[in-house]
């Protein structure tokens, strides 16, 4: 539990601050992400999409490391068990 609540917790920690940047950003500094990329694209909707991106990465990364904790888990019950 302890190896997982030490992926899970910065994990978390880490996508609150991701998600929540967007509107702090776009609130305190509109001139920035209003920044043109390509033609209508601009910095905020860069932003927004890239929390999507985050979102998936953060799942893969995650599941290599349920992965590991599954094995922890099954050495437990096997040990456990003797």
């Amino acid at each position: 539990m302890r190896a997982k609540r030490r992926f899970i917790i910065p994990a978390m920690i880490f996508f609150i601050v991701y998600y929540f940047a967007l509107p702090v950003a776009v609130g305190y500094a509109p001139k920035f992400m209003e920044k043109r990329v390509s033609g209508a694209v601009n910095l905020a909707y860069l932003f927004a999409l890239s929390q999507f991106f985050m979102a998936w990465i953060i799942a893969a990364i995650y599941m290599r490391a349920a992965a590991k904790f599954d094995n922890i888990s099954r050495d437990v019950i096997e040990n456990r068990n003797k």
